[in-house]
C-alpha cells in the first residue's frame, strides 16, 4: 500500500537536533517533530512508498520501496541537492520503520551516490549522479545563457528600483481601503489619467483617461481586439511580413484570417490594402524586425485606407521610447484617432514581469473591449498600476528613460562598430528599438547553419526567418538585441558573437 511521510523544512535543514543526536544524522525523535509542530515551519515533502515490494522478506521490501522512493525524489528534483534528509531514528518514526531498514536504505543511496553522510552533519542529498541531469537545472541552463544578445528585452539590472520602492511606499501610506479590493477591467484612473498625459506629451497620442484600458501586455490587448472584431463580423486582418509570429498567432486564435502585408525600406506597403481587410497590425515607429519607420507618406495613406473603408488600424508602439539619432517618431494615432488603436507597454521600459500594458481605443470601441476585458481575466493587477501612475506623475518614469536611452544608444554605437569590421554583414533599423536586423548575401551559409553556430558559443539570440508568413519568402537574418545583457557582459557578448560571423561567413 503507498504512503506518504511529511517532513518539516527544519528537519531537511537539520536543524532542531539535540542530545538525542545520533551518527550519520541529526533531527527529531517522533512523528509530531517530522510534521513540524507547533513552529510552523512546515514544508511537506512527499513520497510515494510502496512497502510491499516481494524481495524474499517484508523488511527487504520496505527497504526497497524506501530506496525507491528518495531514488525517484532526487532524480526529479524534489529533493534538492544539498537538502538535509532526517535522521534515521525520525524518518523510522515517522513511517513505522525499523531503524535498521532506514539506515540500510540511507546506506544504499549513499553507495549510489544520492546522499552522502559526515559524522555530525546528518545525511544530505548530493548532485544527480553523472547518468542523468536535474530537469531545473536544464531549465536553469536554457534560462540563463552565457551571451544574451536576444531581441525585444530591456536590461533588467537597470530597473528603477528605488524609485519603485519610493513610489510605492507613497501608494501604500496614502492608499485607501478599494486597492487590495477587487479592480475594475478598465484599469486603475490614477493611472489612466497619468498616461492620458504623457502618451499625448511623449507620443503625440490623442486620448482622455475614459479611452485607456490596462491589460496584461500586448499580446493580450491583441486577443481583446481579435475577439471584439470577430464578434463585429470582421474575418481577415493584415499584418506586416515580416512581423512578430506570436501575434500573428494571437489574431488567428481569435478566429481572424491573417493577410500578409508586405515590407520594404518604407515601411509596410499599405498600398496593398483593400476593403477586404477589416483591420491592420501594424509597427510605424519601428518596423518589427527590419527596424524601418512608416513612410509619411504611406501614413496619410493608411489613415485614407481607415477612412474610407471603415477598416481599423492597430499601432503597436513596441519600442517607441527609444531613438537615438533624431527626434522620436510621433504616434499614428495623431493623426486618426477614431480609427486607430494605439498600443503600448512597459515590458520594454521597465521589464516584462510588471505586465503592464494599455489600448487607447476610439470611443465606440470602448464598451466592447472592456467588456472583453472582465470576461478574459476580470481586471489587471492594481498595485502596480498605482505604483507606475506615481513613478510618471513624479516624473522618475522620464528620468528612468533618459537614462536607458543614453544606456542603449552607447551599447548600439558599440554594436555598429563591431559590424563595422564584417563587410559581409549588413546592419538594419539601427537608429532606435532594442535590436538591430543583420542580414548577409543570399550566396552566404543559411540562417539555421549561423544560429547553430552562435548556440554552440552560449549566444542566444533569434533568426528572422520564421518571422515570415511563409518559408519560402524568408531572408535569412539575425536579429541582435543590443539591451538584455549586462553592461560588463555586452563587449564579451559581441566578442563572442563576431568571431562566429568571421568563421562562418568568412
Amino acid at each position: 500500500m503507498p504512503e506518504e511521510w511529511s517532513s518539516s523544512a527544519a528537519d531537511l535543514r537539520g536543524e532542531g537536533s539535540g542530545s538525542d543526536a545520533e551518527p550519520g544524522g541529526e533531527g527529531p525523535r517522533s512523528a509530531a517533530d517530522l510534521r513540524g509542530g507547533p513552529s510552523g515551519r512546515t514544508a511537506d515533502l512527499h513520497l510515494d512508498l510502496d512497502l510491499d515490494l516481494d524481495l524474499g522478506g517484508r523488511g527487504a521490501g520496505r527497504r526497497a520501496g524506501l530506496e525507491s522512493a528518495l531514488r525517484e525524489a532526487v532524480r526529479t528534483g524534489r529533493l534538492a541537492a544539498g537538502a538535509r534528509l532526517p535522521s534515521t531514528r525520525a524518518l523510522a518514526a515517522g513511517l513505522g520503520l525499523s531503524r535498521g531498514t532506514v539506515t540500510a536504505a540511507y546506506a544504499q543511496l549513499t553507495e549510489e551516490g544520492y546522499l552522502a553522510t559526515r559524522p555530525g552533519s546528518g545525511t544530505t542529498v548530493t548532485a544527480l549522479p553523472a547518468t542523468g541531469t536535474r530537469p531545473s537545472a536544464r531549465a536553469a541552463s536554457a534560462a540563463l545563457p552565457r551571451h544574451d544578445l536576444r531581441p525585444g528585452l530591456p536590461d533588467v539590472r537597470a530597473f528603477p528600483a528605488r524609485a519603485w520602492l519610493a513610489s510605492t511606499r507613497r501608494v501604500l501610506a496614502a492608499a485607501g481601503p478599494d486597492v487590495l479590493g477587487a479592480g475594475d477591467p478598465r484599469g486603475r484612473p490614477e493611472l489612466r489619467a497619468a498616461l492620458a498625459g504623457h502618451l499625448g506629451r511623449t507620443r503625440g497620442v490623442l486620448a482622455t483617461p475614459d479611452q485607456v484600458v490596462i491589460t496584461s501586455g500586448f499580446y493580450q490587448s491583441v486577443r481583446l481586439l481579435g475577439g471584439v472584431l470577430a464578434a463585429r463580423g470582421a474575418t481577415a486582418v493584415a499584418m506586416e511580413d515580416p512581423g512578430h509570429d506570436l501575434y500573428r498567432e494571437a489574431v488567428r486564435r481569435s478566429g481572424l484570417a491573417t493577410v500578409p502585408l508586405a515590407v520594404d525600406g518604407r515601411g509596410a506597403r499599405v498600398g496593398d490594402l483593400g476593403p477586404e481587410t477589416d483591420a491592420a497590425v501594424l509597427t510605424p515607429a519601428h518596423q518589427y524586425p527590419t527596424g524601418v519607420p512608416l513612410h509619411p507618406e504611406r501614413r496619410g495613406l493608411l489613415c485614407s485606407w481607415a477612412r474610407d473603408t471603415g477598416g481599423l488600424v492597430v499601432e503597436d508602439d513596441y519600442d517607441g521610447e527609444f531613438r537615438y539619432d533624431r527626434r522620436p517618431v510621433g504616434a499614428l494615432q495623431g493623426l486618426a484617432p477614431d480609427r486607430v488603436v494605439y498600443c503600448g507597454t512597459a515590458s520594454k521600459s521597465l521589464g516584462p514581469a510588471l505586465r503592464l500594458a494599455w489600448m487607447v481605443l476610439p470611443p465606440d470601441l470602448v464598451g466592447p473591449v472592456v467588456a472583453a476585458k472582465r470576461e478574459a481575466d476580470l481586471y489587471t493587477e492594481t498595485l502596480g498600476q498605482l505604483v507606475l501612475a506615481d513613478l510618471i506623475a513624479s516624473h522618475a518614469y522620464d528620468r528612468h528613460l533618459r537614462a536607458a536611452r543614453l544606456r542603449y544608444r552607447r551599447r548600439r554605437e558599440l554594436l555598429t562598430d563591431r559590424l563595422a569590421e564584417l563587410p559581409a554583414l549588413t546592419p538594419h533599423g539601427v537608429p532606435a528599438g532594442l535590436h538591430t536586423l543583420v542580414t548577409w548575401p543570399g550566396r552566404g551559409p543559411g540562417e539555421p547553419e549561423v544560429l547553430g553556430a552562435c548556440a554552440e558559443r552560449g549566444i542566444a539570440l533569434r533568426g528572422s526567418a520564421e518571422l515570415y508568413h511563409r518559408a519560402a519568402g524568408a531572408r535569412p537574418g539575425l536579429l541582435v538585441g543590443f539591451a538584455a545583457a549586462s553592461g560588463h557582459g555586452f563587449p564579451l557578448a559581441l566578442d563572442a558573437l563576431t568571431g562566429v560571423l568571421t568563421d562562418v561567413l568568412g
